[in-house]
């Protein structure tokens, strides 16, 4: 089986092909990317990249100020929901699919039923989010199965805290934020008693960079007496999301990305996760979880992979944008080596900022030693973010979302990549970006000592290196050395290869015959104990020799 290469498309963007861009402008102007734009074709172009999972992002229903009520949806009141789309995150109906996806949005979940099925007919697995911190402030079940009973019904809201009530209440108090939450409307959003905010804000007076949409779930931890847990007995709140879960299971998912995990206690994880798997084992539990002290907690609570984002994301942003040196590349995947096999890496995501957006590298090509580097190192999974292949650089003015060097998940839009992509528009540079991309992920999928090879960092020999980073895979009989070169200038660097990695991988000193997995160029390499041989790389790039290292 090779490597795990997931592919995240925000949805309904995606497939959108109106280039109208109109700022703050709604879903009649800009358009909407549909599941249907996933047809069998566009899911087989995905597998041939060299992906295996395809995250849909921001399928489930959530609070937008799109009017879907002739569908039986409620309204939305537009101050507590951020953009004209709104933001995926602040779900409204966890057994629903958002409206806004579906080419008839009286069938919408037949049309996601659907979408599973031609995912897996491709031979790619399907991942979507679990929100299990917050919902939407006007969160309502209208496809909740019968005999469930909805968030918050039967909460005795005079409680700020109770073990079985699913919100955290303000007792007496209106919600009532710092900023007004009447503008531009007929009436003002009423809320009574206010309810506890997503991001852990638990009175009535939110801010503007607060997660004001969104109401903390209460999973038993009494925030009011210092975080004191109550789970014994099971609170009602883990019932609920565990159903979901399930729920979302039987139709087919292969994994959930679970937005702020760390967010929610790992007791519950581990509560929930081993009901899942008992009923359905291939299901995989992806993390969002940025404290590295807890990285060990989460997993073993049942998650198989985390965000390796505060470690090695930020370190290979800070080498690529020269604000640190490449042995702090060493370092992060020291820190983590133990579970090495758990952590999830990525150069982008929704929450980031786009590699070629002038806040990060300002340029595709300038993240192909990033993009290398993660790729290979280990046999953990990559992520790539739809539009990250092409070079996409994020610098829009969408609307709620400004230029931030971020793709919007909060207004209607499309992505300029993807649109000249689809239509045979791209520059040279953008087709080399992807043609680069896809060959190292279908090297992940195909090639065994990369999913499954030791790894070996050749850093500790070869300390001289300033802006390269070198190091080797081995499985069986086989040997790649990669070298990735986070300069503009290319280079002829001297490398040496210590007695320790002849021993420890158990490879043969000899002259080998080696291919360049990436340009197909090939070179005879002598293998020589502490003997340094010279490798030419150009700038911003990569090699990856493949060769052999015993008989």
């Amino acid at each position: 089986m090779g490597k795990i290469i997931i592919y995240q498309v925000f949805t309904r963007l995606f497939g959108n092909r109106n280039t109208s861009r109109i700022e703050n402008g709604t879903v009649a102007e800009n358009g909407c990317g549909k599941l249907n734009d996933f047809d069998s074709k566009t899911l087989k172009h995905i597998k041939d990249m060299g992906v295996s999972h395809i995250w849909y992002t921001g399928v489930i229903r959530h609070a937008t100020q799109t009017d879907f009520s002739r569908y039986g949806i409620p309204v939305q009141h537009p101050a507590v929901v951020k953009g004209k789309a709104g933001s995926p995150y602040a779900i409204c109906d966890y057994y629903d699919i958002d409206p806004d996806l579906a080419t008839d949005v009286d069938k919408r979940m037949d049309e996601f039923e659907q979408l599973v099925e031609r995912t897996h007919q491709q031979g790619l697995k399907l991942i979507i989010d679990f929100v299990p911190n917050h919902v939407a402030r006007q969160y309502q079940s209208v496809a909740k199965p019968e005999g469930v009973v909805d968030l918050g019904e039967n909460d005795d809201r005079q409680q700020g805290f109770s073990p079985q009530n699913n919100f955290y209440y303000c007792p007496g108090c209106h919600f009532n934020p710092d900023f007004p939450v009447t503008e531009g409307n007929l009436r003002a959003y009423d809320e009574f008693p206010a309810k506890a905010t997503g991001n852990d804000h638990f009175d009535n007076r939110p801010g503007k960079n607060d997660w004001y949409e969104t109401v903390k779930l209460n999973y038993g931890v009494d925030y009011y007496a210092g975080r004191i847990g109550h789970f014994d007995p099971i609170p009602d709140t883990w019932n609920k999301m565990l159903h979901i879960l399930l729920f979302w299971a039987a139709k087919g998912i292969d994994g959930f990305r679970c937005d702020m995990a760390e967010m929610v206690p790992a007791e519950f994880w581990a509560w929930a996760t081993a009901q899942v798997k008992e009923a359905y084992p291939a299901v995989v539990f992806i993390g969002e979880v940025y404290n590295p002290a807890e990285y060990r907690h989460y997993i073993a609570s049942g998650f198989d992979y985390l965000y390796d984002k505060v470690g090695m994301y930020d370190t290979m942003r800070a080498v690529t944008c020269q604000q640190t040196h490449v042995g702090a590349i060493t370092q992060a995947w020291q820190a983590v080596d133990d579970i090495a096999d758990h952590m999830l890496y990525f150069l982008e995501n929704h929450d980031e900022q786009r590699v070629a957006s002038d806040f990060f590298a300002g340029c595709g090509l300038r993240g192909v030693p990033a993009l290398a580097a993660s790729v290979l190192m280990r046999g953990n999974p990559f992520m790539l973010y739809a539009g990250e292949e092409y070079g996409e650089r994020g610098m829009d003015k969408e609307g709620f979302s400004g230029v931030d060097g971020r793709t919007t998940i909060f207004d209607y839009w499309s992505i300029d990549t993807l649109c000249r992509a689809a239509w045979n528009h791209l520059s040279d540079d953008e087709k080399k970006l992807y043609e680069i991309t896809c060959r190292l992920m279908n090297i992940a999928q195909t090639e065994t000592v990369v999913s499954e090879g030791t790894f070996f960092d050749l850093m500790y020999v070869n300390g001289h290196l300033e802006r390269q980073y070198v190091f080797l895979r081995q499985h069986e009989k086989e040997l790649l050395l990669v070298a990735v070169n986070f300069d503009g200038n290319a280079c002829d660097i001297p490398v040496t290869i210590p007695a320790h990695a002849f021993e420890y991988l158990s490879m043969e000193e000899k002259v080998s015959q080696a291919a360049d997995l990436l340009s197909d160029k090939k070179c005879r390499i002598s293998l020589k104990a502490d003997e340094p041989f010279n490798l030419h790389i150009e700038g911003w790039s990569a090699v990856a020799f493949k060769m052999k290292c015993k008989k």
